[in-house]
């Protein structure tokens, strides 16, 4: 499971993200986030910490640099 998150995200990263453009709030980016998390804890709570960072992603949250505990 971890390894096909792994690609998932690095499709979206080299695919689909160029074609959005630069618009993440945070440094690390979402997607770069959430591959650490994923390599570092593993599927379950790598996903959990990434949903949890994704939702923070919204106009109304000033961002920053928020890298993974």
């Amino acid at each position: 499971m971890k390894t096909i998150l792994i690609l998932m995200i690095r499709f979206y990263r080299k695919f689909i993200s160029p074609l959005l453009g630069s618009n993440c709030r945070f440094h690390p980016t979402c997607s770069q986030y959430s591959l650490e998390a994923i390599e570092k804890y593993g599927a379950l709570k790598g996903v959990r910490l990434s949903v949890k960072r994704i939702v923070k992603c919204h106009p109304f949250h000033p961002g920053g640099y928020d890298p993974l505990e």
